[in-house]
């Protein structure tokens, strides 16, 4: 099938390429020129493991091109809208501009018989105000919902072997076309096995939200139970795997610690709330609203922690803070805990490095007021503390013995629960984690 899609930044990107793997004939459109040429010479304008090799392989096969001219879609017979929905300024609510501008410039090339696809994180009611703008400017186009699932890390494998497909799709005879052309995008996928969830507009807009908004919740209760651990003398680890037995129950995001950040979960949250607002049905999601409390209390308390550690006072006190993308394997710094922390630490007087595998160019021209290095080591020279806030593997196979000799103090701070804890006591270290007795 030929296929456009409408915004190649994190999402649109990975998209494209992966529905050139399938086999298709795809255009990317982007209003930025420079992320453009960086696609098309097959370079990834961000960090996302298998994608650069998937890019160059699609590029290579004449089954993807991108361009910044919305002209190219013309001929399409899918569009996916695949453009960002950041929280508004100021504001808990999705800002909406870039899928309305996207619609808006569709319409120059749609066609009786073509499908717009919104993979957006949107919130609920806006697939039903698009549909209408479509149909009325294009009788005949037709639209569909078709959120997207992907972890950041694990993007290619999650657009190529979803766990789900799901359709949120116009009633009657329109919705069975619309599903019978997603269906032939995704054949392969289909033909594998993969669940489908065929259902209205609104459902589908909610899925994204409602699936965010619970692992959000999970992320939040462990890191609440984090907190009593740490009045009473539990140990919160221990509690996540005794609980996390219980298949109702799951280990899968127990993992305490500084909690969450990203480009999804916490506007996903929010903006969840903000319509929930609208819509009159405020009171179903105040729960949400202490969810998002406990993660951010989570940077508060490691910030606590750091000057605990340093006797009692950072003035002064050289930190080495490993880790700033909000995840391993991303460079995603977007309301990113381990920055935010690290941001906390210098305006209390700290001398702090910051290091990462990937998001230092990125902290670079977003956080110039920091201080980085390229390695562990180097971040870490003479430093009388050290904060692993990012579980990258590069970190949590650091060796403690060699890593000691780097070090003015052995005085480390696992803000994720990532490193083996009786590993490094053995090698000397004061070992402090949120939510775990001192080691």
């Amino acid at each position: 099938m030929k296929i456009s899609v409408i915004g190649c930044g994190y999402l649109g990107a990975v998209h494209a390429a992966s529905m050139a793997e399938l086999g298709h004939d795809v255009v990317g459109i982007d209003v930025d020129r420079a992320k453009v040429e960086l696609l098309s010479q097959a370079r990834a304008p961000f960090y996302e493991p298998g994608f650069e090799e998937l890019l160059a392989r699609s590029l290579a096969s004449g089954r993807l091109r991108f361009s910044a001219d919305m002209a190219d879609a013309a001929g399409a017979v899918v569009h996916f809208v695949c453009v960002g929905t950041p929280q508004k300024r100021s504001e808990y609510a999705a800002d909406l501009r870039y899928v309305e501008a996207a619609a808006e410039s569709l319409l120059a090339v749609l066609r009786p018989g073509d499908l717009v696809a919104g993979k957006s994180t949107v919130p609920v009611g806006t697939a039903a105000r698009l549909a209408e703008l479509v149909d009325g400017k294009v009788p005949g186009a037709m639209l569909a919902w078709n959120p997207e699932f992907l972890r950041e890390g694990f993007a290619v494998q999650d657009t190529l072997h979803p766990d789900r497909l799901v359709y949120g799709l116009a009633p009657g005879a329109e919705g069975e076309v619309a599903r019978a052309l997603l269906d032939e995008v995704y054949a392969t996928i289909v033909a594998a096995g993969t669940p489908q969830v065929v259902t209205d507009y609104a459902t589908a807009e909610m899925v994204k939200t409602a699936a965010n908004s619970f692992l959000a919740t999970k992320i939040s209760f462990i890191n609440a139970m984090a907190e009593l651990c740490e009045a009473t003398g539990a140990d919160v680890k221990q509690l996540a795997d005794a609980i996390g037995h219980d298949d109702r129950i799951g280990r899968k995001f127990l993992n305490a610690g500084l909690g969450f950040g990203g480009g999804c979960l916490p506007k996903d949250i929010r903006a969840f709330m903000a319509r929930a607002g609208e819509l009159g049905a405020d009171q179903a999601l105040t729960f949400l609203r202490e969810v998002d409390n406990i993660n951010m209390r989570r940077r508060i308390r490691m910030v606590e922690l750091a000057r605990e550690v340093c006797d009692g006072s950072l003035l002064g006190k050289r930190v080495a803070v490993l880790g700033a993308a909000f995840k391993p394997d991303s460079d995603d710094i977007r309301d990113s805990p381990a920055l935010n922390v690290a941001a906390q630490l210098q305006l209390q007087g700290a001398v702090v490095r910051v290091t990462d595998p990937a998001a230092v160019e990125n902290c670079r021209r977003l956080w110039p007021q920091l201080d980085y290095a390229d390695t562990a080591e180097e971040a870490a020279e003479r430093a009388d503390a050290v904060l692993v806030l990012t579980e990258w593997k590069q970190y949590k196979e650091l060796d403690p013995v060699a890593f000691g000799l780097i070090v003015k103090q052995k005085r480390v701070l696992d803000g994720r629960n990532a490193l083996d804890r009786d590993s490094w006591t053995a090698a000397g270290w004061s070992y402090r984690a949120l939510g775990r007795r001192a080691g």
